[in-house]
């Protein structure tokens, strides 16, 4: 397949990773970013610095597992392409090394709900999965396990993943999920934060998908993220 395929997804995935490294949540060539197309995802490359990375550079990695490109596609392919295939609502998956993130992964810690916006992964924390070396099976088989009914997880002594519709939607979460781990590791250098009850978060849960929308963009029998004061005219 020609690399010039899908040439605007391909300078997508480079802007991103430019992005995360440039908002602080990745650092060098760690990390990894994918999107979901038709014959199955883009993946970036092994190895390659960001900054000389060039859209021919990211892999088309097919659905029944191999790739096409002039490179090798991340050392983590297993855990984007299992992930896409197991998860429809996923249209994109970002991975970095996020500090706050790596820290509470090293401690094996999940993130609890001691804030309302831990609700933006899907529930009432966001896991840690269980470690397992980079590139395999056992990892991408943690991950899966860590992001069911969530969107993001950490990974312990590793980093963290954040999955979106889209690449704006997925780097979005995973700045969010980061600013939430320094939070709460900024907390517990205090004491054990107070955490919101199971109904406070249900309360959270039932408005926050809807945060964003207009009224007419909202689905049958779904609210909006807040009573709004009357419109005129």
């Amino acid at each position: 397949m020609p690399a010039t395929k899908y040439g605007s997804l391909r300078k997508e995935i480079i802007e991103t990773c430019l992005k995360m490294n440039a908002l602080g949540i990745n650092q060098g060539k760690s990390g990894n970013v994918s999107a979901r197309v038709e014959e199955g995802i883009l993946i970036t490359p092994s190895g390659v610095a960001y900054e000389r990375m060039q859209p021919a550079d990211i892999a088309l990695l097919h659905r029944d597992g191999s790739y096409e490109g002039p490179r090798l596609p991340s050392t983590e392919w297993r855990f984007h392409f299992d992930t896409m295939r197991a998860r429809e609502d996923c249209g994109a998956i970002v991975h970095t090394h996020a500090a706050a993130c790596m820290t509470l992964a090293c401690l094996h810690m999940d993130i609890p709900s001691f804030h309302y916006m831990v609700a933006v992964a899907g529930g009432y924390d966001i896991r840690c999965a269980g470690y397992a070396r980079f590139g395999t099976q056992e990892l991408s088989d943690n991950v899966l396990a860590a992001l069911e009914g969530r969107t993001a997880c950490l990974m312990a002594n590793h980093g963290m993943l954040a999955l979106g519709a889209d690449l704006d939607k997925a780097l979005g979460l995973a700045v969010e999920v980061e600013h939430l781990a320094n939070v709460y590791w900024r907390c517990l250098q205090v004491t054990r934060p107070a955490m919101l009850t199971r109904q406070q978060m249900d309360e959270v849960l039932a408005r926050i998908g809807s945060y964003g929308k207009q009224p007419e963009d909202l689905a049958p029998g779904e609210a909006l993220a807040f009573e709004p004061p009357p419109r005129r005219g």
